[in-house]
């Protein structure tokens, strides 16, 4: 049976979170004066980037709130585990506003979109919060591209568990293989959407990552603008393809 939704990724597949927060935090930590302890930005982002993996990691696991693991990348970081819930999200708060000025789609995403537009429902899946996705989507403009938004933090499971897929698919009313996943983790993303049955779309726009997935596997793209082919859209009716 056809591909009849696109259920989309939004963190480094449709939005640029590793520049953004990348010159978010750099720009966070020059204003509280906190490089000093480091022998650069870039070892001191190194840091903020593996206290975050560990508990997001948490928090798929079910180990953690999403406001728990939150607060404890700040303690975390900060070497202060002293701190109260609410010096913990001042502290935050104050890192949002420096890395929410960097936000940006990548370049290849309004043209797909535009072009997908008229064959496929569209739908989120996310690993972090309906709050948070939801205000990014609305700020990059995108969020009415977009049925439904579902997030680990209200769905109660995570991927790349089956069942967070397969919750998309109820709230679509399509069965998985009517469905393709566009991701860019190859596992959280990639195997966990084709374990779930659905069409997997890995997006690796770097590169960098070998590719461990047999003819079962997600199908490898390195542009969105790959994406058309890959659903069989027929590029030669309705919007022209702005891919050159």
């Amino acid at each position: 049976m056809a591909i009849r939704a696109v259920l989309w990724d939004v963190d480094d597949t449709l939005f640029d979170y590793t520049t953004a927060d990348r010159v978010g935090m750099r720009e966070h930590l020059v204003a509280e004066g906190l490089l000093d302890g480091y022998g650069s930005a870039e070892e001191a982002l190194v840091h903020w980037r593996r206290i975050t993996d560990a508990q997001w990691a948490r928090f798929s696991a079910g180990e953690a709130s999403f406001e728990e693991q939150r607060r404890d990348r700040v303690r975390t970081f900060l070497g202060r585990p002293e701190l109260t819930d609410d010096e913990t999200e001042a502290w935050f708060e104050r890192y949002l506003g420096h890395y929410e000025a960097a936000w940006a789609l990548f370049p290849d995403v309004l043209p797909a979109l535009d072009v997908l537009a008229g064959a496929y429902r569209h739908a989120v899946l996310s690993n972090s919060s309906l709050h948070v996705q939801e205000h990014k989507l609305r700020t990059l403009g995108v969020r009415d591209r977009f049925e439904v938004v579902l997030c680990a933090a209200e769905l109660g499971v995570s991927k790349p568990q089956a069942r967070a897929f397969h919750a998309a698919c109820e709230a679509l009313e399509l069965a998985p293989h009517q469905v393709a996943y566009v991701g860019d983790h190859p596992e959280i993303d990639g195997r966990g959407a084709a374990e779930a049955g659905l069409l997997s779309v890995w997006i690796d726009r770097d590169g960098v990552h070998t590719a461990p997935f047999g003819d079962a596997g997600p199908r490898r793209i390195a542009s969105l603008g790959e994406l058309p082919d890959i659903l069989g859209t027929d590029m030669r009716f309705g919007a022209p393809s702005t891919f050159g």
